[in-house]
């Protein structure tokens, strides 16, 4: 009993957190990646990389602002280029408010910007919104155990839905087509790449959590202050009964899902867009076409037969169909699976090459 009774004081908060801290690991691996793909596709595309940056600038920028707005500190002047964003404070404040703006800096980009596709899944798909404890885990709740799993009970339910809105999704639909452009723009730019005129090797993932690291250890009295917080809002869940605390973290949870799903998304598009390079000239331009073009044509067709699964299937034509493409002209319109002479024919030449050869007579 009082094992049981020191796990719910001391360690049962914890464990949404944990569960939060990872997703966020998660998501700065996706970065990471996502950077070294426009690294790599720079020379070719350096226009797209340019507008990524912007999109990174752009919104770490505004949580920047958000901070200062929080805050209550004001907003002097706001200023973003391709490289570059500033926002300068009306009214200096230091302490916890200067903490509060740092952490919205450094940490709201990872957040806030997927934040906005949460609520547009709120409007268009808000049957993946369920915080609920099953029966067999009443006994448990309150427990790290009970917490952890309530946490990812509620992330898989999320995410079921989420991922059956997605693979349902109807792109001839204005408002489920806007939403896959924020998702697209949000998943290039949820941090800046740094990959302008001026390629700034230093900021990576590393560089985030020294930022991070250092803003914590400057005012660690805040940090405390924060747990202190959050030990409060369990142990008032836990007299009350309600799930309060976990569904907090549980909002954390789906919007780095979100934020995840948004960079897997953007890689394959990244991934399309540098695999495409290697197609000469103008047939580079095929497997777009053959995209929207296959998309269209089977909407069209499941006009006049109509199925359940219309706007699934659509999506499977389409997806598949540009692959398709794709190797159908690595093949045919590059060297990329083949050699310009086959095996067998350099074996013959070889062996031609080796008869002709005049042979010397040595007399003794």
């Amino acid at each position: 009993m009082a094992d049981s009774l020191i796990e719910i004081i001391l360690f049962a908060p914890l464990a949404p957190l944990f569960g939060v801290i990872l997703f966020w690991f998660i998501q700065l691996l996706f970065i990471e990646s996502q950077k070294y793909l426009l690294s790599k596709m720079r020379s070719n595309h350096e226009p797209l990389c340019r507008f990524t940056n912007f999109l990174g600038v752009f919104f770490q920028t505004v949580c920047h602002a958000l901070g200062y707005t929080v805050t209550r500190s004001g907003i002097s002047s706001f200023y973003v280029n391709i490289n570059y964003g500033k926002v300068s404070p009306k009214k200096e404040k230091k302490g916890i408010f200067e903490w509060m703006s740092n952490v919205f800096l450094f940490v709201g980009p990872f957040f806030i910007p997927s934040s906005l596709l949460l609520i547009c899944i709120y409007f268009i798909a808000n049957n993946c919104f369920d915080i609920s404890t099953h029966a067999e885990l009443i006994d448990l709740e309150y427990t790290f155990a009970g917490q952890m799993i309530s946490f990812g009970t509620n992330l898989y339910t999320f995410s079921e839905g989420f991922f059956g809105f997605l693979f349902s999704i109807n792109l001839l639909h204005p408002g489920h087509f806007g939403f896959m452009i924020l998702l697209i723009f949000i998943g290039m730019g949820i941090r800046p790449s740094y990959i302008g005129e001026k390629k700034r090797e230093k900021v990576d993932m590393i560089y985030d959590l020294k930022n991070i690291k250092n803003n914590i250890l400057h005012k660690p009295l805040y940090i405390i202050v924060l747990f202190l917080m959050a030990y409060i809002l369990f142990y008032i869940s836990l007299l009350l009964q309600q799930g309060w605390y976990v569904a907090l973290f549980s909002i954390l949870g789906w919007i780095s899902i979100v934020a995840i799903v948004s960079m897997i998304i953007t890689h394959m598009i990244l991934f399309l867009i540098d695999t495409t390079d290697e197609i000469p000239g103008y047939w580079k331009l095929a497997p777009y076409i053959v995209m929207i073009a296959s998309y269209v044509s089977i909407r069209v067709l499941f006009l006049f037969f109509p199925t359940d699964f219309t706007n699934g299937a659509s999506l499977l034509a389409m997806i598949l169909s540009t692959i398709l493409s794709v190797l159908i002209l690595l093949k045919f319109k590059t060297n990329k699976f083949k050699t310009k002479t086959s095996m067998k024919s350099l074996s013959k030449r070889k062996i031609e090459d080796e008869t002709d050869v005049p042979r010397r007579i040595i007399r003794e």
